[in-house]
């Protein structure tokens, strides 16, 4: 009987969720667990041997066809394969069927849209808006999901895409600032273009500052505090988001009603839509988002 031989170069996965990305006129994928892809570009999972079933890169996984070596040294300048695969898992394009990629989509759009309510507010009323509305926005707009970016990413994007169409801005961070009286002074001169309104100023003695901030400026002025005062400044969090949160079911029709209007002005002067393409820890995980 003859012998069967089975080529070296193959290696044959079962059950795993393809991603390919093709560089330098040539085609390359990686075998990952499934759900495991998603969570690494949204930064949740940070092990990527969670991540990828072989440190392999291949022509394809299907087959069970490697990369040559040759190949990944001319079109990624490297032929360390976890540094390709780790190219390919960001920057890649996740093979699925349709209508698991839509079901991905759907998934994404609802939260970034959840994103975007969460962390902004009608300025002139002071009031959240609701995910249905948001996502409402979001179709005016045109916005599309990009599978290959996390989605606190693209939220921030929507939010300055948002603003052309609808009143929205961050929710304000309302912090307490306490600074010894030697250093008030100079402290309080380098905070002036980090606060954006001032509730309650005491200089009886130390200095105290009630303030609303925006989130992306608690870490400098954490650092502001800590630097000027040599740790003896402190900055206590009052409330993370400064929102009136009654009545919204009136303020979720009022602004139903409010994008209504502002679509069919639209409609009748011809003007089209834009289009485009998250205690001290949880200030910072807002400030960072």
């Amino acid at each position: 009987m003859a012998a069967i031989f089975t080529p070296i170069n193959q290696i044959k996965l079962t059950n795993v969720a393809i991603v390919r990305r093709k560089k330098g006129g040539k085609r390359f994928e990686i075998a990952c667990y499934k759900n495991k892809v998603m969570s690494w570009r949204q930064g949740v999972e940070k092990d990527i041997d969670e991540v990828l079933q072989t440190h392999t890169v291949f022509i394809n996984v299907s087959k069970g066809q490697v990369a040559k070596r040759d190949d990944m040294k001319k079109c990624f300048d490297t032929d360390d394969q976890t540094k390709i695969c780790r190219e390919i898992l960001e920057k890649g394009e996740l093979q699925v069927s349709e209508k698991e990629r839509q079901a991905q989509l759907e998934a994404m759009y609802r939260d970034i849209a959840t994103t975007v309510a969460d962390k902004c507010i009608n300025p002139e009323t002071k009031k959240p808006y609701t995910v249905t509305l948001i996502e409402r926005a979001m179709r005016d707009a045109h916005v599309s999901v990009k599978t290959t970016r996390n989605t606190k990413q693209q939220a921030l994007e929507v939010i300055r895409l948002l603003k052309q169409s609808i009143p929205l801005e961050r929710c304000q961070m309302r912090v307490r600032i306490n600074v010894p009286a030697r250093e008030a002074r100079k402290v309080r001169d380098r905070l002036s273009s980090h606060l954006t309104k001032i509730e309650r100023e005491n200089w009886s003695g130390d200095m105290e500052i009630v303030s609303l901030i925006d989130p992306g400026s608690y870490r400098n002025v954490e650092e502001v505090i800590q630097r000027e005062t040599r740790g003896r400044g402190s900055l206590e969090i009052i409330d993370l988001k400064d929102v009136d949160e009654s009545d919204d079911y009136f303020v979720a029709k009022t602004g139903m009603a409010k994008m209504s209007l502002q679509e069919s002005q639209a409609k009748g002067e011809g003007s089209a839509a834009a289009t485009a393409p998250t205690s001290s820890a949880e200030a910072t995980a807002s400030a960072n988002d």
